[in-house]
């Protein structure tokens, strides 16, 4: 759990850099602002007040856009904006593919189009 919270900051500082890089696909890049506004936006599928379940929505969505961006953007990309190890990014990448196993897979297939790296 400690490692998970410690991955928080690393994977918003990831996003943000990976957002203004040149190489990401601009639909990665409209998936990554779409995500940001969602969260910061007191509009939410599930409101926020509801303790504990409120967040959940939140949770669920960062895990499929970030299991989805570590799918879609090459790893010397994501490498190059990871502040940390490639296992510890392995490991919050295993984390993010459990919790977006939660989610339908037309739901997912939604939001990245389908389309995943090989």
């Amino acid at each position: 759990m400690k490692e998970l919270l410690l991955a928080l900051p690393r994977l918003a500082r990831m996003l943000v850099g990976l957002g203004a890089d040149r190489e990401v696909p601009t639909a990665a890049k409209v998936v990554l602002a779409a995500l940001a506004v969602y969260l910061v936006s007191p509009v939410d599928i599930i409101p926020d007040f509801i303790p504990w379940v409120g967040y959940l929505d939140d949770l669920l969505l960062a895990a499929v856009v970030v299991d989805g961006v570590i799918g879609f953007i090459d790893r010397p990309i994501l490498l190059r904006y990871w502040p940390g190890s490639p296992a510890s990014l392995d490991r919050v990448a295993a984390v993010a593919r459990r919790l977006a196993r939660w989610v339908p897979k037309r739901i997912k297939a939604r939001i990245f189009g389908g389309h995943r790296r090989s």
